[in-house]
């Protein structure tokens, strides 16, 4: 079976027991308490030992909105390979996927990983008892597969951003100018004539603005130009900040 085949099965078997209650906020930082559940790979060889669930534990943030792109998106850190083409391969279909507006950080807990005596609809379902009333809102419980668990949690991801970008902040964008509609009606990004999105080029310049003032470091400036591949557009700029620093 080839990699797109088993990310392709992989995302088919992906299942939520418990989503959020909340979308994404608009004004703040957003973590996300995730717990993943998939059936240990030895039970396919002896059920016997079962019934056993593995819970992957962990937290995934983001920052407030802003409009990203598949390819910025495929530079966040955390994800394994096959998260990324679990990505290309669900983009490959809308690949301006403009509803994908919020820059993603992921953190996994290492020490997060615990095996419980139960099926994957016991464990959801202790899990989601166990939940304290806050947590309740910004939870997600899904399973997957054993050995490609993090492509599960991708697709939820994937979704859960589109769903929040179209309820509440994609008309934002649009009023703002950042992005449009084409003749049937599906929303694409704005961008210059260079192609870049016309919310990143203000992201950008914010930056420039935030260096120049001390308030920003420029290494962060410049891990921004590189994540949407602009850096020779702006290098000149980029450089004057050292040479006016002098």
């Amino acid at each position: 079976m080839s990699d797109q085949d088993k990310i392709k099965r992989a995302l088919e078997q992906t299942k939520i027991f418990k989503s959020p209650e909340e979308l994404l906020s608009s004004s703040e930082k957003t973590s996300m308490h995730y717990y993943v559940l998939t059936e240990p790979a030895y039970l396919e060889v002896y059920p016997e030992e079962g019934p056993e669930t593995r819970i992957r534990e962990g937290w995934i943030t983001w920052d407030r909105p802003k409009l990203i792109t598949p390819g910025y998106l495929m530079k966040a850190e955390g994800f394994s390979d096959e998260a990324r083409q679990a990505l290309e391969m669900i983009a490959s279909s809308k690949p301006d996927l403009a509803s994908l507006i919020y820059k993603m950080s992921f953190q996994q807990k290492v020490d997060s990983v615990r095996t419980a005596a139960k099926t994957l609809e016991e464990t959801a379902a202790q899990l989601d008892e166990e939940s304290s009333e806050e947590d309740r809102f910004l939870t997600v419980i899904l399973s997957g597969l054993e050995e490609l668990w993090d492509v599960s949690l991708m697709k939820f991801v994937e979704e859960y951003m589109a769903e929040s970008a179209s309820e509440s902040h994609v008309p934002d964008m649009e009023e703002r100018g950042y992005l449009t509609r084409n003749q049937s009606g599906q929303v694409q990004v704005t961008r210059t004539l260079e192609g870049l999105p016309i919310a990143a080029r203000d992201e950008i310049e914010r930056l420039f603005d935030k260096v120049k003032g001390g308030e920003a470091e420029p290494s962060i400036l410049k891990k921004e130009l590189d994540r949407w591949g602009v850096y020779q557009l702006y290098e000149d700029r980029f450089l004057d900040l050292f040479r006016s620093s002098k």
